[in-house]
């Protein structure tokens, strides 16, 4: 009896990333580092919180020994949130984050940004979310504007794979071979731009009115 091998499906995971107050100065060189490693800068802004927004958003840690001292600390000066995605972006974000605590960090983990960047258990540089449902909330505080959808997967995936992109990435394969250019990665990524299926146009209406 042959065991039916499970349909591959795509999961596109969101996470929240800061830059916190003390390497705020660091922030190109830090989104250098993302972008390298295969992650998408999704939304990105540059804020100051009160301590009672830093109070809110590590409700989570409240009562604990560090806690007045951690709002104190982000609400120091201004911060970067950032959301970030990619295939198992919360997984992959802590791993490149590496341990809380930069001390420990450098030690046994010496090419993570925390023991880069960081300096101590509280003064760590950088924050990301534990989980997909953490991440949910901290991405609605950071960005209260932002709608999370429903990340599409198994058979809605395949759905909008078949209807929107293929015949689009189709249609720019064909034009390639036709066009033969010399640099045909970003010829190809320029058409793709210019005929995203999904790109806004717009309907210029005439009234009767304006024909007059």
């Amino acid at each position: 009896m042959q065991m039916a091998m499970p349909e591959p499906q795509i999961f596109v995971e969101r996470t929240l990333a800061l830059i916190k107050p003390d390497v705020v100065d660091m922030e190109e060189e830090i989104e250098d580092h993302i972008l390298r490693s295969g992650f998408l800068i999704v939304q990105k802004r540059k804020l100051q919180l009160s301590p009672e927004q830093c109070s809110n958003f590590y409700a989570d840690q409240y009562g604990k020994m560090f806690f007045p001292n951690l709002t104190a600390y982000m609400s120091s000066g201004p911060l970067v949130a950032m959301v970030l995605a990619r295939h198992h972006a919360v997984s992959y974000w802590k791993e490149l984050l590496g341990p809380s605590n930069s001390v420990r960090a450098k030690r046994t983990h010496p090419h993570s940004l925390r023991a880069i960047y960081g300096t101590d258990d509280l003064r760590n540089a950088l924050h990301g979310s534990l989980s997909i449902s953490t991440a949910e909330r901290e991405i609605r505080f950071m960005f209260p504007e932002v709608i999370l959808e429903p990340i599409p997967a198994g058979q809605r995936a395949r759905d909008y794979l078949n209807l929107y992109v293929k015949p689009t990435l189709l249609a720019g394969l064909t034009a390639l071979c036709k066009e033969k250019p010399a640099d045909p990665m970003t010829w190809l990524a320029d058409w793709l731009i210019e005929h995203n299926p999904n790109k806004p146009r717009l309907q210029l209406r005439i009234t009767e009115e304006e024909h007059q």
